[in-house]
């Protein structure tokens, strides 16, 4: 193991180093392979001998082995049973062991195993950490605790279940009195260690740890324990809001204990006061009080923002609740809070102009992203807001009594005029501000478009503005842009697009977040306020100015720093559509290509390369029926590298677009790289990572209809149907299945696929006996319809599904027709599922010669659930424009390590009968023609096999 581990640990060291980290991640990976992997992390991650950085990328790696090898879909060990019993026998006292930043990762991976394993098949744990505890060494304790959270924590967001509460009993009936009594120890050893600072900083960490587990313990339900000690509790929380200690005045950056521990109290009194209240009610306002007196106490430095915000969250819960809220209901008390704590909160400090200055990019994240939750601005902006709810027309009055006054000292002091701005901004939006219109809801006390005149404008249109001012107005534009019309967006985007000219970081940046807001922007109608005629003036300038603005530094990491610039070339070009054209393409692309080419290097920005390649997949769409694109040739060598080196962020992204271009190519033409390609992916490696699984399906259906005599001749069929097999096995990947599935269907004729049809068949029957869902039912039928449909030249049909189900069972298909095929059918809801439903039991009512003999009543259902499906005859969309780009706005989108879809590059829903347009006339056409064809027998089955009122219903088609 001594030389295992030894090896492990210098690629663990060289995935720390930019030039190697590639090569050595996919060398780790190969290790992944072996057996007892993640024993040998944990061996490097307790070794004192090893250096602290590989120590804790060997945390980082057993995390996320854990996280992806440790059960399957269903729950079951992918591990031996002995190396899950040595990590659950190592673990708990490693992390305990364990230095804070390590402790942090192995932390995550007890919450991930506990996820699958407790409480039941881990049910030694709780009482393995009461056993631990010490009412003597912190450390230890705390370690214990940290355990304890991670796991308890896991609690806080899920919806109330019986399981879940069961989970809850076991571990406070094992933890709950130990938990009570540590509560009194804490208390003493802080009292007991008051003198001695080192030994007091870790009983007061134990004091906020076990606060926070208070949280988790009572983040469901309060449980007995809880509610038999809550005035003892509530006594504990309330002598240590008002807690102080000497020891801890010095500092001014870094929150101390202290600071930490008041903020666990407040997230506690928060969820009291928000869920039980009819327990709580009687203690809110003596904490009212004891909050309002810590905030009154605490001054603007950084060590005191995040117990600021939490006290104002506290605030704000308590104004949630009219009963409470009445506290607040005068003008003088509002007067106070908003002089005494509003003011004082919003107002600009010098570490937040160093920020802008210093960090701008962070800067912009805080103010613009909601990753300023825990700040003093976005805190007391909410509880503001919370008051104004209740008392719109009191705290509205009492604000502007600030305002104006800060508005007159603002034309010396740009500061004060910046908090005015901030003021008017917090009282005029009501409701949810949303990503896609900005403020909807204004309050009706309030002038928003005068205010931004008088006060405003002028720093939008003047070069020599303080530039935190001028990104005042920017981001007053941002916030109110649903709030302007169109006449005034004409007037407001010239001076927003020459701000993105400034040299200021924050300043561009904001004008091309607040451009590209603007551009999604649409009307009542869904029509967008500045369509494409308006910005094509502008396009080229603005496309070129904004790649020179991401390009300014060319190392990977600042490159794709800024998201924003990326978001808004992407915008530009989602709505300029084949305009791009005009613009000077080729320079578009070259910027592209370059931009890849350089962030391929080191991937660092999920944002940023989800919008770049969301840029790439706009060109795509909208360009690449043009002669003048030629879009392959272009963005091929850099794709294809990024596919030989695996780069593994942009492979999901690049397989999209590869196959969007597949897609949009009319002719059957397959580009002789492409196959070259299809030779690697059928290999099962590609398929081990689970984001791409839907980009390599999509992919491979999208390459079928274009290889299909290839793929025959060089006998690649059965490698796809293999792959098709592996996915159908997986629940997260049985759609993927069917997609490929479809797409063989679609692509070979039943010659082809005879010696493999029983054998599909009997899979997806294997898989429906599993345990169907109707998701998984919708596409079964779905492919059943596909093959009913592909009659003539196709030679499938109903028949020739029926013939392969009966050599699989005999019997079999009567039952599967009436208990999935028919039903499922009947719950089609999109139009082209819909539409595949009636060509299929069309022709199976004129072609089937299964259901003309043996199937006499199967007919006559098979009529009637047609005629069911006509009632509301399916029309199919055609096309693909915005309707598709902006289904869903890129701000809804998660990053994780899955598979994140381009809105660019989505597919419609199939048609695999495009040419078919009007159903009705078709069906018409179609049955008129087989009854001649047939010598009448349709009219004969007509007469025989239906009822009255189904032969009426069917006569218009007849005729």
């Amino acid at each position: 193991m001594a030389s295992n581990t030894d090896a492990l640990a210098q690629l663990l060291n060289a995935t720390l180093d930019p030039k190697q980290h590639r090569k050595a991640e996919n060398a780790l990976k190969e290790e992944a392979k072996k057996p007892k992997y993640s024993l040998a992390l944990l061996s490097i991650v307790s070794s004192p001998t090893q250096q602290q950085n590989i120590r804790l990328s060997a945390a980082l790696a057993f995390k996320n082995f854990i996280r992806h090898n440790y059960v399957d879909e269903e729950g079951n060990y992918k591990l031996p049973q002995e190396e899950v019993a040595t990590i659950k026998n190592e673990l708990v006292g490693l992390m305990i062991s364990s230095p804070p930043t390590i402790q942090t990762q192995l932390g995550e991976a007890i919450s991930i195993i506990a996820d699958s394993d407790f409480w039941e098949r881990w049910d030694t744990l709780t009482q393995d950490l009461v056993n631990r505890l010490s009412p003597t060494d912190s450390k230890i304790t705390n370690g214990v605790l940290e355990v304890a959270h991670s796991i308890f924590q896991r609690w806080r967001p899920l919806f109330s279940s019986n399981a879940l509460n069961i989970e809850v009993l076991h571990v406070v009936n094992i933890f709950g009195q130990p938990f009570i009594q540590m509560l009194e120890v804490a208390d003493q050893r802080i009292e007991q260690y008051k003198d001695d600072p080192a030994a007091l900083k870790g009983w007061l960490e134990t004091m906020s740890l076990l606060i926070r587990i208070l949280y988790d313990l009572a983040c469901q339900d309060i449980p007995p324990i809880i509610e038999t000690h809550l005035q003892p509790i509530t006594v504990v929380l309330e002598k240590y809001l008002s807690y102080s200690n000497a020891a801890f005045a010095d500092e001014e950056d870094e929150a101390t204990p202290v600071e930490t521990l008041k903020s666990d109290i407040c997230d506690v009194l928060q969820l009291f006061t928000n869920k039980y209240d009819s327990d709580f009610s009687s203690y809110v306002q003596p904490f009212t009080s004891a909050v309002w007196g810590v905030l009154s106490s605490i001054g603007t430095e950084k060590r005191y923002d995040i117990l600021a915000s939490k006290a104002l969250q506290f605030l704000t819960a308590v104004a949630s609740v009219r009963q409470h809220a009445e506290i607040f209901n005068n003008e003088q008390v509002l007067t106070t809070i908003v002089e005494k704590v509003i003011l004082p909160n919003v107002a600009l400090r010098e570490s937040d102009i160093e920020m802008f200055e210093d960090e701008p990019i962070e800067f912009i994240r805080r103010d613009l992203e909601g990753s300023d939750t825990d700040s003093r601005r976005r805190a007391a902006t909410d509880f503001l807001r919370k008051l104004l709810d209740n008392f719109e027309h009191t705290v509205t009055k009492v604000v502007f009594g600030f305002i104006n006054p800060l508005i007159e000292q603002g034309k010396r002091d740009w500061k004060a005029k910046d908090t005015a701005v901030y003021l008017f901004l917090a009282i005029a939006a009501k409701g949810t501000v949303t990503a896609a219109q900005g403020v909807k809801t204004v309050n009706s006390f309030v002038n928003v478009v005068e205010f931004f005149e008088q006060h405003i404008a002028a720093d939008l249109l003047e070069a020599g503005s303080q530039p935190i001012a001028k990104v005042n107005s920017i981001k007053y534009l941002y916030n109110f842009r649903s709030q302007l019309n169109k006449a005034q967006w004409d007037t407001a985007i010239n001076p927003l697009i020459q701000n993105l000219g400034s040299d200021n970081y924050v300043v561009y940046t904001y004008a091309a977040i607040a451009v590209e807001r603007v551009l999604f922007l649409t009307d009542d109608g869904g029509r967008h306020i500045l369509p494409r005629e308006d910005i094509q003036p502008y396009a080229k300038d603005l496309l070129e100015h904004l790649f020179a603005l991401v390009e300014k530094d060319k190392t990977p990491a600042k490159l794709q720093e800024n998201e924003f610039l990326m978001r808004c070339i992407m915008r530009v070009l989602i709505v300029i559509k084949e305009g791009v054209i005009t613009c000077g393409i080729d320079n578009v692309v070259d910027h592209l290509i370059l931009i890849t080419n350089i962030i391929k290097e080191n991937p660092s920005n999920p944002r940023f390369y989800y919008y770049h390649f969301e840029a790439i997949g706009a060109l795509v769409r909208f360009c690449s029926g043009s002669a003048q694109a030629n879009l392959f040739a272009k963005f091929w060598a850099t794709f294809s590298t990024i596919l030989v080196e695996d780069v593994s962020e942009f492979v999901p992204y690049v397989f999209q677009i590869f196959a969007l271009l597949l897609e949009l190519n009319p002719t059957n033409e397959l580009p002789g790289d492409f196959k070259a390609l299809l030779d690697n992916i059928l290999a099962p490696g590609p398929w081990d990572t689970r984001g791409n699984v839907p980009p390599l399906a999509r992919f491979v259906s999208a390459i079928m209809p274009k290889a299909a005599s290839s793929i025959v001749a060089e006998q690649k069929l059965e490698p796809i149907l293999t792959i098709f097999q592996r996915l159908l096995s997986g629940k997260k990947t049985e759609q993927n299945a069917f997609d490929i599935l479809e797409a063989v269907v679609a692509s070979f004729p039943a010659t082809v696929l005879e010696p493999y049809f029983s054998t599909i068949i009997t899979l997806i029957f294997a898989k429906i006996q599993a345990g169907a869902t109707d998701s998984l039912k919708s596409r079964v039928v779905r492919f059943y319809h596909l093959v009913s449909a592909r009659t003539g030249e196709a030679g499938m049909g109903a028949d020739y599904f029926i013939k392969h189900a009966e050599a699989v069972q005999a019997n079999v298909f009567t039952p599967f027709y009436l208990t999935v095929i028919m039903p499922t059918t009947a719950q089609f809801a999109r139009p082209a599922d819909r539409k595949l439903g009636v060509i299929s039991y069309t022709k199976t009512l004129c072609e089937s010669q299964s259901f003309a003999q043996r199937y006499a009543k199967g007919w006559g259902f098979t009529c009637n659930n047609l005629l069911d499906l006509l009632k509301n005859a399916p029309k199919v969309a055609t096309g693909a424009g915005d309707e598709i780009v902006n289904e869903a706005d890129v701000d809804d989108i998660g990053f994780g390590v899955g598979f994140t879809p381009l809105n660019t590059c989505k597919r419609g829903a199939r048609d695999d009968f495009p040419e078919i347009v009007k159903v009705e006339e078709w069906v018409s056409v179609y049955i008129k023609e087989a009854n001649q064809r047939h010598g009448g027998a349709i009219a004969k089955f007509v007469e025989e096999r239906l009822s009255p009122e189904a032969k009426a219903a069917l006569q218009p088609y007849l005729v």
